[in-house]
Parts: C-alpha cells; sequence; structure tokens
C-alpha cells in the first residue's frame, strides 16, 4: 500500500507541474468569452462583498453548456453530488463529459465527486482537463490545491491556492486554506 502510495505522489506531482505551467498567469484564453473576460477583469478589482456577486456569475457562466440535455446531465450529476451520492454522481458526469467532451464544468463536477469518493487519481485527472479547457477555472484550481494538500503536498498546495488568489483575490476558502496550511509549509514549533 505505501509502495502504491508514493507511486500516486510521484504522478500527482508531475501531472501538477504539467498542470501549473500550462495555467495562464493573467491576460485571456482565447475559448473564454468577452462576457467571461469582463467579469474576471472586474473580480481582480471588486471588493469582498462585490467578489461574491461576480464569482457567482463567473460560476454561472461556467455552468452554460449550451445544450438543454447537457445541462439537466450537470444538474443531475450536481444533484447528486450534493446529496452525497458520489457513484451516483459520476454516472450523470461521465454521460456528460462523454457527450460534451470540450465542455469543462462537466469535468470539474466529475472531479469533485471523485474526490468526494476519495478517488484522487481520476480527479486529478479531470482537474488538469478542466484546466487546460478553462484556465481560469477558480474552483478547479481550488480543488486542485484541495488534492494536493490530501496527497501532502502542501508546498504545491500553497502554489495552487496562490494562484486562485491571482485570479479572485477574495476566495475565502483559499484564504483560510492557505492560513491552515501555514504549519506544514514553515514547519511547527516544538
Amino acid at each position: 500500500m505505501r509502495a502504491l502510495r508514493q507511486n500516486l505522489n510521484n504522478v500527482v506531482a508531475a501531472l501538477f507541474v504539467t498542470v501549473m505551467i500550462s495555467l495562464p498567469t493573467g491576460g485571456a484564453n482565447a475559448a473564454d468569452s468577452a462576457r467571461l473576460d469582463q467579469l474576471f477583469a472586474q473580480l481582480l478589482k471588486a471588493d469582498e462583498r462585490a467578489a461574491l456577486r461576480i464569482a457567482g456569475e463567473i460560476e454561472l457562466e461556467f455552468s452554460k453548456s449550451g445544450s438543454a440535455s447537457m445541462d439537466l446531465l450537470l444538474k443531475r450529476g450536481r444533484d447528486a453530488f450534493e446529496a452525497g451520492q458520489s457513484g451516483v454522481a459520476i454516472q450523470h458526469l461521465t454521460a456528460l463529459t462523454d457527450h460534451a467532451p470540450d465542455f469543462a464544468e462537466g469535468f470539474y463536477w466529475r472531479a469533485l465527486a471523485y474526490i468526494q469518493a476519495e478517488l484522487y487519481g481520476p480527479a486529478f485527472a479531470d482537474l488538469e482537463r478542466a484546466l487546460t479547457l478553462a484556465p481560469r477555472h477558480f474552483g478547479a484550481i481550488e480543488a486542485l490545491g484541495y488534492v494536493l494538500v490530501v496527497m501532502e503536498r502542501p508546498h504545491m498546495a500553497q502554489e495552487a491556492y496562490e494562484r486562485v488568489l491571482a485570479i479572485h483575490p477574495h476566495h475565502k476558502d483559499v484564504l483560510t486554506a492557505l492560513d491552515s496550511l501555514g504549519p506544514q509549509i514553515r514547519g511547527q514549533d516544538l
């Protein structure tokens, strides 16, 4: 079991480097819509209260597949996830990613379902795909940070969380996660 965990840690480290190198540090991705570009620009300048609203608008934009049937699969997958039914969520979201392979939100939510099921390898692969499709998807980068914490890679998790804050400076969950990483990064006092 220890050898398997070490092997998985090595794979996670290699994939992390690949994902983080491919993420832009700023600027627009050609695949992003003008609406998203505008919202991300507003998010950087917003105060804490406005940032929450703008982040919600961005998440709404990310959730639009352009297909009523794909939107229904996403809704069913999210509902199952929120009910704690990770297996059912994975089934719905797999159908979604099979039929809409360029829809980042499907990979993001399936990654969350995999995380809920403690299947970190598949979660990592889906986060990589989601971030390839939507490099500014701060939810996917946050989830990547969480997986790295679970895999005992606090410095890599910190880098992921800092990337989120470069996009969404007022992200409360990420600020809290960074605070909790402090002792792991600095070392604990004896």
